[in-house]
């Protein structure tokens, strides 16, 4: 670890603020962006655009020979340790050696079994200074890539509940009626989080009510999310919005072993992908998101009612909430809440966020909730 100068600290930042442009595009790698300093000026910027396109490193690097510039000898401000593997694109390292770059300042590490430090340990070999950065910009760096660092550990997507609550604390009416409880601001926005995020959950029981299509339907948007229904005996309509479109995104249903075979068979004659998974409710949760780990889905944005929510707070696997409170109250001890399921018995074992934001959204106040940094 290294204390940052203020130029330092500058130049992370706009690393930083670079690798924002991935975000949506890249997954299931990590979001990164890198500047190249020589002599106090910047000669060099770039970012990790599309899967499979070249990394932040090499995209510095080619921004500064473009513009008649050598990096030869100068510092390589990059948000992740650069990648030391050959995969869809050859190792960063190659790339920072061949250069002649001097010194590298890394944001965060890189918790994949591929990385863990090999990459500055190569740079090192080489002669090239490579040194961590410490303080905010460090704690941001990891920020910016929770979901690829919880699929790097567990091999699960990192999971943000997100929903909409009146200021009494309700997700819908007696009568089951949600919309629209946030305004058109927080739906917008809602539209950007799936297209950034590789799916998009729901329980069976807001499909029926709401027949939703949860496509991410914002201008440019890059891909569509998977669109997975937690439903246990296969109820999802064939006449449902979702299965209408399946061609448009992929739908996975997640059931239980006992679901009846002829409706199983129905939807996967529609195009629908089936996950079976037995256990209790919480052990369903934890095993579909297994499943989908497998399948390189690193995150999802939970958009059910307070049925779901419960089955995954109970489960403990809700990394994030992300909740408009609007400006109005439904009252009644049989309007929903924001979660059901078991909940916990005492004060003491509530689920407790290190951290809380907060800001404006349209009409609502938008909370920002976070359970766990990985």
């Amino acid at each position: 670890m290294t204390v940052l100068t203020e130029q330092d600290r500058l130049h992370l930042a706009r690393a930083l603020e670079l690798a924002e442009g991935g975000r949506g595009r890249v997954s299931p790698n990590p979001l990164v962006g890198a500047v190249l300093v020589r002599d106090g000026d910047v000669i060099g910027e770039g970012f990790h655009a599309q899967l499979g396109g070249p990394h932040a490193e090499v995209e510095a690097i080619a921004n500064c020979r473009r513009t008649g510039g050598d990096p030869a000898g100068a510092t390589l401000y990059v948000t992740l340790e650069p990648c030391a593997h050959q995969g869809r694109r050859p190792p960063c390292t190659d790339a920072i050696t061949e250069a002649g770059i001097a010194r590298v300042i890394v944001g965060s590490d890189d918790p994949s079994d591929k990385a863990s430090g090999r990459g500055p340990g190569i740079l090192r070999d080489e002669g090239i200074g490579v040194s961590f950065a410490e303080g905010p910009e460090a704690a941001a760096a990891r920020l910016l890539n929770q979901a690829f660092r919880k699929h790097a550990r567990t091999g699960r997507p990192y999971v943000c509940l997100k929903s909409a609550v009146t200021l009494d604390g309700r997700t819908a009416t007696a009568a089951g009626q949600s919309r629209w409880i946030s305004g058109a601001e927080s739906r917008e926005l809602v539209h950007r989080w799936r297209a950034e995020s590789d799916a998009v959950g729901i329980g069976i029981d807001t499909v029926l009510a709401d027949d939703p299509l949860l496509t991410a339907r914002i201008p440019h948007a890059v891909r569509q999310p998977r669109r997975v229904v937690f439903d246990s005996t296969a109820r999802l309509p064939l006449e449902s919005r979702l299965v209408a479109t399946v061609d448009e995104a992929p739908v996975e249903v997640v059931a239980r072993p006992d679901a009846p075979p002829e409706r199983v068979a129905d939807l996967r004659a529609a195009g629908v992908e089936i996950t079976v998974v037995q256990g209790s409710p919480g052990e369903r949760v934890s095993a579909a998101l297994a499943d989908l780990g497998r399948r390189d889905v690193t995150s999802v944005l939970l958009e059910g009612g307070s049925g779901i929510a419960g089955s995954f707070l109970d489960a403990g696997e809700i990394d994030e909430l992300r909740l408009f409170i609007a400006p109005m109250i439904f009252g009644g001890s049989g309007s929903r809440p924001l979660a059901g399921g078991a909940g916990v018995r005492e004060v003491t074992h509530a689920h407790r966020a290190l951290a809380i934001e907060w800001e404006q959204s349209g009409e609502d106040l938008l909370v920002r909730a976070r359970f766990r940094e990985w």
